[in-house]
């Protein structure tokens, strides 16, 4: 894996700069949940849901808020975070864009963090189907033409999938169908994209 620094495109920042990209998710205005991971990836996931529907895919750095507090008193205080008590232990904090038509699996594999960095998070939209109509799938299609077929599934779901990894190797994601877009509807769970986790997790391997 190459090393990150503020110079390359879609990195995701310095030691001295954690940010790296556009701006935080909102801080401190999650729900209340069991983990501080878990509250962190309800937050991106009500974020992106404020943005809509059709969105891209977004990356984010989760940065431990006493140490970015301590580190860079200046970029906490841009974040809103000096002097809130109530701020989260986890601050996500959204990197720069992922580059159109490149394919998800091979920018992750372009990533390493710097330490300054405690944890990542993806959300992106996917089509899915029920498990009733996975028999019907035909075999021998490859990742495209699948992807079609399903689109032109007429029991077809859109779903946003944000997954959250640490380096200690927690995980945890949040699942919203896009007939169910509702905070109340949003199903949370260590395992829920196993692959997509897998692939976060790789890229603190370094």
């Amino acid at each position: 894996m190459s090393n990150v620094s503020p110079s390359t495109p879609s990195a995701a920042g310095s030691p001295q700069d954690p940010s790296g990209g556009n701006g935080p998710a909102p801080a401190g205005s999650g729900p209340v949940a069991a983990s501080p991971l878990t509250r962190a990836v309800l937050e991106i996931d009500a974020y992106a849901s404020g943005l809509g529907w059709d969105q891209p895919a977004r990356l984010f750095a989760l940065v431990d808020t006493a140490r970015l507090r301590a580190q860079e008193p200046g970029l906490a205080a841009q974040l809103g975070l000096d002097g809130d008590e109530a701020a989260p232990v986890l601050t996500p904090v959204e990197q720069d864009e992922i580059p159109a038509g490149t394919p998800l699996d091979e920018f992750l594999g372009t990533i390493a963090w710097p330490d300054a960095v405690a944890g990542c998070a993806l959300t992106v939209e996917r089509q899915m189907l029920p498990p009733s109509a996975e028999a019907s799938v035909p075999d021998n299609l490859d990742e495209k033409s699948l992807a079609r077929w399903v689109s032109a599934h007429p029991n077809r779901q859109e779903v946003r999938m944000t997954v959250a990894v640490l380096r200690d190797g927690a995980r945890e994601s949040a699942l919203r169908l896009r007939e169910k877009d509702s905070p109340n509807e949003v199903l949370t769970g260590s395992d829920l994209v196993p692959g997509l986790a897998e692939a976060l997790a790789a890229t603190f391997e370094s």
